[in-house]
């Protein structure tokens, strides 16, 4: 049987159609915009066996096609249209899905270990690709489907990695279609900065960093005291000192920061507002910390 009978857009439905594509498959030869719309392969194999590389379906469409149980260790699907393909109980270990159309594609009880995603999948890029809104708008609704769709196959198989990586996607299409310069997305917007939507506590901390560096600038420029001796920067001190002080203005700030306050250092003039705003801050990101790992480690 010759590729145009599986590249033919006519509906397959030999009752021996899995045993003829295993048969193809195991040529060897990539299987390319093969058409098996609704197709039933229940319990298809399509392992290759004893080989590091799985066998090529590739740029194919398997629109509905019903691959309950089938046996897909490490095949490459890449740019092939699973669209409402049914892939209950399906062996998916090690598969490429790059540039597949995720759409309403059932992955119920599959075994999702080590699949190589995109990092969007393909309706974020064409919402992103699109000049007219409308339509924009509604690839961002099927791409926030896919992300969230995604997120709870794989939580549910405790591949929690993974499953973070997925609730940003889905946060992020979702903060696309708030208007440009509303409350509601600028929010959301930092709190993708800060911490990742939750799922990035280096986020905290890397915020936590600049800000202890960003005030004890500011410190070191509006000088701080220490008894009767102001610590500030000075044109008439050599670069030792300077950076002696800096290091002075950098420990005021992480105590600052961390609300620890010992006591032996003290802000004066404007650096008293300085050191409330970092309070403030320093409260904050310290609680956002709290909140970001525990999720994180008590999954």
């Amino acid at each position: 049987m010759n590729d145009e009978f599986w590249q033919d857009k006519k509906q397959k439905s030999k009752s021996d159609l899995v045993e003829q594509l295993e048969e193809r498959a195991h040529t060897g030869e990539p299987m390319s915009g093969f058409q098996l719309r609704r197709s039933n392969l229940t319990g298809i194999n399509l392992v290759n066996q004893g080989n590091k590389n799985g066998f090529q379906l590739i740029n194919s469409d398997l629109y509905r096609a019903n691959l309950c149980n089938a046996h897909l260790f490490h095949i490459d699907l890449h740019n092939t249209s699973l669209m409402k393909a049914n892939f209950n109980g399906a062996n998916l270990h090690c598969a490429n899905l790059k540039g597949c159309n995720l759409l309403g594609t059932i992955f119920t009880n599959a075994k999702l270990d080590n699949i190589i995603w995109d990092d969007i999948v393909v309706q974020e890029k064409l919402a992103l690709e699109s000049n007219d809104d409308e339509e924009r708008m509604d690839y961002l609704q099927q791409a926030e489907e896919i992300y969230r769709h995604l997120r709870k196959q794989t939580e549910s198989q405790g591949l929690f990695e993974v499953a973070g990586d997925f609730f940003i996607r889905e946060m992020s299409v979702r903060r696309y279609q708030m208007p440009m310069y509303s409350s509601k997305r600028l929010i959301s917007k930092c709190v993708d900065l800060f911490c990742g939507y939750g799922e990035k506590p280096a986020r905290v901390i890397n915020f936590s960093m600049v800000m202890i560096t960003m005030f004890a600038l500011l410190y070191f420029i509006f000088g701080i005291t220490d008894g009767h001796q102001i610590i500030e920067f000075g044109l008439d001190q050599n670069l030792k000192e300077n950076a002696n002080r800096f290091l002075e203005t950098l420990y005021f700030s992480v105590v600052t920061f961390t609300t620890l306050g010992y006591g032996d250092l003290a802000p004066s003039g404007i650096a008293r507002a300085v050191a409330a705003a970092e309070a403030f801050i320093g409260s904050f990101t310290l609680a956002l910390f709290v909140v970001v790992f525990v999720k994180k480690m008590t999954r």
